[in-house]
């Protein structure tokens, strides 16, 4: 599905990832972990389109993509919830969902992304006329999803998914995700709460100064000794 070969990329003079090797199978969970300033969300946003590569190549299903913007990305498959939701406030649950479907061609594929949205998240049918700015931030963190796989994405990229969630609604959102999982969606996620992440994803890279300095199946690493140290920098 994603094959990343040497890529470097950052932030203005800053390069924050270097030379960096990963690959997702097709129907895949991977979950992306390390400490903060590790470099994973610059590593989804270069993915994405949001920050150029300075070098190496992505692969998506095959062909390179690493020069193309983002909207073209987003239109062979590649789908990113970002950190913080990023939903319009001013708009309502609805029209949010509606601009993710702009790379969908035909109005009733648009139709049946929506009911496949709603329902996955009932509450979103039940928010649909509410301003997005009012919800709670489970409900906005279920919109940003429910955005992103409105453009019928192939590999769904999603940056700290529980951050500032209540415990109930975590388990929400990640029983949410291993339905889309079941259902044959490629998931790469970036999450802090590493035993939940590793309870669900398949295989995990570890992340430490814009490098990979852990890799393996999910299981092995979470009793892994040196799993720990990892996040401490040692």
């Amino acid at each position: 599905m994603l094959n990343v070969r040497g890529l470097s990329a950052g932030h203005g003079g800053l390069t924050v990832i270097r030379s960096l090797d990963i690959a997702i199978a097709d129907g895949e969970w991977l979950a992306l972990l390390g400490p903060v300033g590790a470099g994973k969300s610059t590593l989804l946003a270069a993915l994405a389109g949001l920050l150029p590569a300075r070098r190496g190549e992505i692969l998506l299903g095959g062909e390179p993509v690493e020069a193309l913007p983002p909207h073209v990305r987003l239109r062979r498959g590649l789908a990113l919830v970002p950190e913080g939701r990023r939903l319009f406030p001013g708009m309502t649950v609805r029209e949010n969902l509606e601009a993710g479907s702009h790379t969908v061609d035909a109005s009733a594929d648009r139709r049946r992304n929506l009911d496949q949205v709603y329902a996955l998240f009932p509450v979103l049918a039940e928010r649909a006329r509410q301003l997005a700015g009012t919800l709670s931030g489970g409900e906005q963190q279920m919109c940003a999803i429910g955005r992103a796989l409105m453009a019928s994405p192939r590999l769904l990229l999603i940056d700290e998914p529980t951050l500032g969630l209540a415990p109930l609604v975590v388990q929400t959102v990640f029983a949410t995700l291993s339905v889309l999982r079941q259902q044959g969606l490629t998931l790469l996620t970036v999450e802090q709460n590493v035993p939940l992440a590793l309870a669900h994803a398949d295989r995990a890279y570890v992340m430490g100064s814009g490098a990979i300095v852990m890799e393996g199946p999910a299981r092995a690493l979470l009793h892994d000794p040196q799993l720990p140290g990892r996040f401490l920098g040692r």
